[in-house]
């Protein structure tokens, strides 16, 4: 069994929204909350792993995605779900002030996912980060883990203009088609 899925955020869970940081914009995809629950139900770690560069650029604030993730654990929590801890990166290369930097927790570099395996005890190449972009699956292949590209999101849109020279190693519908594959793979 697999030890711990790790989930981008926006195309995964919920509908991308630009830079979204206000819960009232906040939608899940559908069928996103039973998939979570199901793995919950296999007592397997739901770690989400964020790019929150809204903060660098001065959009909103960190406490903002903090207010966004507590509604979202609210959200899940009615369908019986819950995700085990939230790790984002406020950083980027062209940000303001403090947030402005190049870091090893911006996916695609795999410093988040590296932390929470850390912070979990996982053995990383048992895990699987699920994404909807390219930066998700190339974090996920820097960190070791198994990798699916879901069509949700951006998903669709990157997968039909794949240039990269990693895959990823599983290709789904959406979050509920990545957790029945995982759920009947033998070999993770």
């Amino acid at each position: 069994m697999v030890s711990a899925v790790f989930l981008d955020r926006d195309g995964v869970i919920n509908e991308e929204t630009a830079y979204l940081h206000d819960p009232k914009n906040l939608r899940l995809i559908a069928g996103a909350a039973s998939a979570i629950r199901k793995l919950n139900e296999q007592n397997v770690p739901i770690i989400v792993i964020t790019n929150q560069a809204g903060v660098a650029k001065g959009y909103y604030q960190e406490s903002e995605i903090e207010m966004l993730h507590s509604a979202l654990a609210e959200i899940l929590k009615t369908e019986g779900a819950h995700i085990d801890r939230f790790y984002y990166c406020p950083h980027h290369p062209e940000g303001k002030g403090e947030y402005q930097k190049v870091c090893d927790c911006r996916k695609p570099m795999p410093g988040l996912l590296l932390q929470a395996a850390k912070d979990f005890n996982l053995e990383i190449k048992r895990c699987v980060f699920v994404g909807d972009k390219v930066s998700d699956i190339g974090a996920g292949v820097a960190a070791g883990a198994r990798t699916i590209l879901v069509m949700t999101g951006y998903g669709k849109e990157v997968w039909q203009s794949w240039e990269q020279p990693f895959q990823p190693d599983h290709v789904a519908a959406d979050l509920p088609d990545a957790v029945e594959w995982l759920l009947s793979e033998p070999s993770l």
